[in-house]
């Protein structure tokens, strides 16, 4: 198992997490906010130093690569593609939908993510669990509104994500077969994207460090305005 850092920002409570032999090693989490984007470098120097690495130690990094905050998401992976640049760390862009399906619960057979978009849309996906147990994406990442994409969704689904304070008022009213988990399970986790990069670098699927870019859906609100005034 390779040396790795993953990192996820892409909602209110950003986390760090180092994978190493033994697995997912350490996990910290920091808040959201660009006051807080400059402690980004500083904590995976600590995580790194207390496990006795150097920085040419890392072999991998794995980021949430969105939908999501616009601003986490730019901070996170031109952090990753600095990272790769200056010392040949291979990288995993892992679509944040996916590391939130990882937060369902074990009872959930379909789930969907809702992530604010404002404007009454959402970012989401939807997805499936097989047999197996394992998580097969029967919508892919997208803007939609949460009434349109729950009326064509299987029941039982379970909702989860931190746009739900936003929209949970478009949801149907006495459907007990759409079911919104508790707010602890509606972001997303370090822990899970190291689980996600590691079975994506397993599978020699590794993103390009001068193309990589976030996975927006939608373009930032200041750059629709400024084509808008051109």
């Amino acid at each position: 198992m390779p040396r790795a850092i993953a990192i996820e920002t892409s909602g209110r409570i950003g986390s760090i997490a180092l994978v190493d032999g033994e697995g997912v090693v350490a996990e910290e989490q920091f808040p959201h906010g660009l006051q807080h984007a400059a402690q980004i470098v500083p904590i995976i120097d600590r995580l790194t130093r207390a496990r006795g690495w150097a920085p040419a130690d890392v072999e991998q990094l794995y980021v949430s690569a969105g939908p999501g905050s616009f601003t986490g998401l730019r901070i996170a992976i031109t952090l990753a593609k600095t990272m790769a640049l200056a010392t040949g760390v291979k990288l995993v862009a892992v679509p944040t939908v996916r590391v939130l399906a990882e937060n369902a619960p074990a009872e959930a057979r379909h789930v969907m993510i809702v992530l604010d978009a404002k404007r009454n849309q959402i970012f989401t996906a939807r997805f499936e669990r097989n047999a197996s147990g394992e998580w097969l994406e029967r919508e892919p990442a997208q803007l939609a509104t949460l009434g349109e994409m729950v009326a064509r969704s299987p029941r039982p689904v379970h909702l989860l994500g931190e746009g739900l304070p936003y929209h949970q008022k478009f949801l149907p009213a006495g459907d007990e077969q759409v079911i919104v988990t508790p707010p602890e399970l509606w972001r997303g986790r370090a822990a899970a994207v190291a689980k996600l990069g590691l079975a994506t670098s397993a599978r020699g699927e590794f993103a390009d460090p001068t193309t990589l870019t976030p996975i927006y859906i939608r373009k930032p609100e200041a750059e629709e305005k400024w084509e808008k005034r051109r």
